[in-house]
């Protein structure tokens, strides 16, 4: 990407629009309270904060599909809701924004996964989260399977984006993947902790230095460190590529018989990590299905997490935005 012309940045962005892309994964309500301390609770030594205002935004795997709208494409979420207030406002929002609720399976055995955030003077104060993590019954997962297979001849791109909530069971992965490998798609994973090495032949495998470090039980200290655990996890899951990304240090990109690269961080000034992860896989999956190399398409994720990063709360990153952004730092 170093040496790319403005013309074919242009032309790449172009070739965003319109992509098809599905997320199955656990989908997620966000509710922000934010406001204002002026003094300390006379019942408990805890801050009282004022609220000045209150809203909801998509978190989870959600949050990934609205970056995938956000960025020119036609994100199909596929995922389970419950049959609660918290699953009528996140419906809301989905008319709201134009996504797809065709591929919603609303289980009334199971919450809405809600995440509530209070927010005073620009900082965390407290998260208050609804969940439910035991895995979806059998006859959940066939719906979930039936939803993707309507759609499969006519997608770019899988993004499996997990939280061990209970969406992505082991059946599942395995199916999902092996249904994309049959009819050529590019599947890029997101993982957590729970399923790590259950992503078999996936195209991308994205972990975080925290899940690397918990999945392969190390200490990732040195770039030494990090070259080893990068080819493990390359190994191991037999992917195509392996995409570490690693907080102030950037992302270090593994393929097979290849030299490791690696990505500086771009962030210029954090202000909140939350939701950078959904912002990379996001990019990364959209740059690769417009016809990106993988190091262009990890360098676009890593400028696009960046700059999310500067925000306060789950922002999606935008097209314009983005190459906007590129195209300057290009100059």
């Amino acid at each position: 990407m170093i040496d790319v012309s403005l013309k074919k940045l242009n032309n790449l962005k172009r070739k965003f629009i319109g992509k098809k892309i599905v997320v199955i994964g656990d989908l997620m309500l966000d509710s922000y309270f934010w406001g204002t301390v002026g003094r300390i609770s006379p019942e408990a030594p805890v801050p009282v904060v004022e609220i000045d205002n209150e809203f909801n935004r998509f978190g989870g795997a959600m949050n990934v599909a609205y970056n995938i709208l956000t960025l020119g494409g036609i994100p199909i979420p596929i995922g389970v809701i419950g049959n609660d207030y918290e699953g009528k406002l996140f419906r809301s929002l989905m008319n709201d924004t134009g996504i797809s609720s065709k591929g919603i399976v609303i289980d009334k055995n199971r919450p809405t996964t809600a995440k509530t955030r209070v927010i005073a003077n620009k900082q965390h104060v407290v998260r208050i989260d609804r969940e439910k993590t035991t895995h979806i019954s059998s006859q959940t997962e066939k719906k979930i399977l039936q939803l993707l297979k309507k759609e499969i001849k006519n997608l770019d791109a899988i993004i499996l984006q997990d939280y061990n909530k209970g969406v992505l069971t082991p059946s599942l992965i395995k199916k999902v993947i092996e249904l994309a490998g049959k009819e050529n798609i590019i599947v890029t994973v997101d993982p957590k902790f729970n399923n790590f090495f259950l992503y078999q032949n996936a195209t991308v495998f994205k972990p975080n230095r925290k899940e690397i470090e918990d999945a392969l039980g190390i200490r990732m200290i040195s770039r030494e460190d990090i070259t080893i655990a990068g080819h493990k996890v390359l190994d191991k899951l037999n992917c195509k590529y392996a995409l570490l990304t690693l907080g102030e240090e950037g992302i270090a990109l593994f393929e097979k018989d290849k030299p490791e690269r690696r990505l500086p961080t771009k962030a210029q000034r954090v202000a909140d990590v939350s939701g950078a992860g959904d912002t990379v896989i996001s990019t990364l999956t959209m740059a690769l299905t417009a016809g990106a190399d993988i190091y262009d398409a990890a360098y676009l994720a890593n400028f696009a997490g960046g700059i999310v990063c500067q925000e306060v709360g789950i922002v999606p990153i935008e097209l314009t935005k983005l190459f906007n952004a590129v195209s300057e730092d290009l100059r």
